[in-house]
């Protein structure tokens, strides 16, 4: 029997909320891209590969401190979350195992969640990948060890990084790609079928891309490391008391992020023709996008760890924190409603099922949209704060997981 149920807003840590609310700026700034879906697209099939100078920089800007990057922070939020939950539960009198169970069945939750929001909106959910993902290292790990956790997350990392090495020293040696010559990935938004003009004919692409994206979990390495490392920071509430763990905290920020930036720079010095590399390199089988996603997981912890440096910095507060702090922070709080939302706000207006706007934008132009979109949601999130009240999403969520455990 479950004892308790969702977290108490006093029970609340700031680092956490802060991080969640920069990152859902990040996945949409991310998610605008495959909107572009006019835009004629390189090898990688991510950015387009003309516009101005500035879609140029805010390309250049994507791809170093964003592109992979916000996944890897994803997973060590949601890892970092189970591990809170699980610990809150079992302090009230719930049972380890009955508190593993609520979590399967939050994550089996998320996947219908994610399921729903393809199907709907958005192909490149987030939400199924990490259910399954969720699922699948909480049934193998919730209840082991911490030395458990740092040892299979070093041994993912450790394979991950291995590859990335390997790849991109044969690269620099030899000129050649692991790819295969004339190797192209498709444009990302034919994946989003963000270029469909038929709604039925778009569901169908991105429940197709969400299907591809499941089966793919299992394999996504740096995912696993990052979200067994997140359930071992909760267990040590790393950013519930961040004091107590900033030498951790500076270290992996001043580490992380260097190598996460410069991992992604060979990426965006060759998608701006800056860099001579051989094209199949730039696709989703070749050296430099493997780089980038491997060193990816290093930013996307260095970044956790600035949000973690910051709450040390603003507690104990003198005085309340600027308003928009407090509503970066409320969205965090609604993460899930505000990231949902953001799709309502991309899809129906750019995409050609839509309104098809689109089309007349640029990297800038989705650039400024998405955080106008990511703006809208924050305002959102400081009402429904100010009133006590959650996210329509996560009402539904708790409603869902925690009537069904009484």
């Amino acid at each position: 029997m479950i004892e308790r149920g969702a977290v108490r807003p006093e029970e609340r840590a700031i680092a956490p909320d802060l991080a969640r609310g920069v990152m859902l700026a990040m996945i949409v700034l991310s998610n605008a891209v495959f909107h572009l879906w006019a835009a004629p697209v390189g090898v990688s099939g991510w950015h387009p590969v003309t516009g101005s100078a500035a879609d140029r920089i805010t390309q250049l800007f994507m791809i170093i401190f964003i592109d992979l990057r916000v996944y890897p922070l994803f997973a060590f939020l949601l890892g970092y979350g189970m591990a809170r939950l699980m610990a809150r539960q079992v302090a009230a009198g719930t049972s380890p195992g009955a508190a593993v169970r609520l979590l399967r069945g939050r994550s089996l939750l998320l996947l219908a969640f994610g399921l729903v929001h393809a199907a709907l909106l958005l192909a490149g959910d987030i939400l199924g990948v990490y259910g399954l993902i969720s699922l699948l290292l909480g049934w193998l790990f919730l209840r082991r060890a911490d030395r458990t956790l740092l040892i299979w997350a070093a041994i993912f990392a450790g394979l991950l990084a291995a590859a990335a090495v390997l790849l991109s020293a044969g690269l620099l040696a030899t000129g050649a790609s692991m790819a295969e010559p004339g190797y192209a990935t498709s444009a990302g938004h034919a994946d989003y079928a963000t270029g469909e003009a038929s709604w039925l004919d778009a569901a169908a692409g991105r429940l197709a891309t969400w299907a591809s994206m499941l089966m793919m979990a299992p394999s996504q390495l740096g995912m696993h490391a990052v979200m067994l490392l997140g359930i071992w920071a909760g267990r040590n509430r790393v950013l519930d008391e961040p004091a107590r763990h900033r030498r951790l905290l500076t270290i992996t920020a001043l580490a992380g992020i260097p190598v996460g930036w410069l991992g992604a720079l060979p990426a965006a010095l060759a998608h701006l023709g800056v860099l001579d590399v051989p094209a199949e390199a730039m696709s989703d089988q070749g050296e430099l996008f493997v780089l980038q996603a491997a060193t990816g997981v290093f930013a996307g912890l260095g970044y956790v760890a600035v949000f973690g440096l910051l709450a040390v910095r603003s507690s104990p507060a003198p005085a309340p924190a600027p308003a928009v702090v407090e509503a970066v922070r409320a969205a965090g709080r609604r993460s899930l409603s505000v990231y949902l939302a953001h799709s309502v706000l991309l899809g129906p207006v750019l995409a050609a099922w839509g309104l098809g706007l689109g089309a007349w934008l640029g990297s800038a132009g989705a650039a400024a949209y998405a955080l106008g979109a990511w703006a809208v949601t924050l305002a959102a999130a400081w009402a429904l704060e100010r009133r006590g009240l959650p996210g329509p999403a996560e009402a539904l969520m708790r409603r869902l997981l925690y009537r069904s455990r009484r």
